[in-house]
């Protein structure tokens, strides 16, 4: 019921420039960690802006299973691995820098290099037996199908 009522949550929270929930609070705080810490102003101004988790997914469900895509351009199947750890999927790899020429002279270099990790929350238990993955065109499709839910609470007689 609530999970209709989050996009206008958000679009509210986002024109009023304030949090209209602790969910949001926690959303911008992955998105940008750094983002107004007093302790990273002996650093550039710059140093930290616009550092956001990477790879960046989006994650949807319904009755039956999660999605999760995770955006990776410029990468291929052997430069990504995933596994599912504690409750979350564990998106990991390594973005190596090709084509470096000592001919160029880079006055700025603003895309990312190097290994990452991400753990994305799962919003419910899973079924580990039945995951699937597929890359394509540069996005990470991994479709987790939910655990079938445990058995009701059963009440249990107290002997006097």
């Amino acid at each position: 019921m609530l999970k209709q009522w989050l996009p206008t949550l958000r679009k509210s929270s986002e024109e009023t420039l304030r949090p209209v929930s602790i969910a949001n609070l926690m959303e911008d705080f992955w998105r940008n960690p750094f983002g107004n810490v007093s302790m990273f102003e002996v650093f550039p101004k710059n140093l930290f802006a616009g550092m956001e988790a990477y790879p960046v997914v989006n994650v949807s469900e319904s009755e039956k299973e999660i999605t999760v895509d995770a955006e990776l351009p410029g990468l291929e199947v052997k430069d990504v691995d995933v596994s599912l750890q504690n409750g979350a999927l564990l998106i990991t790899g390594e973005k190596k820098f090709e084509g470096e020429e000592k001919k160029d002279n880079y006055h700025r270099i603003e895309r990312s290099y190097g290994k990452f990790t991400r753990a994305v929350p799962l919003p419910a238990k899973v079924n580990d037996k039945g995951i699937k993955a597929r890359f394509e065109k540069g996005v990470l499709h991994v479709t987790l199908p939910k655990a079938e839910p445990s058995a009701p609470a059963q009440k249990i007689k107290i002997e006097s």
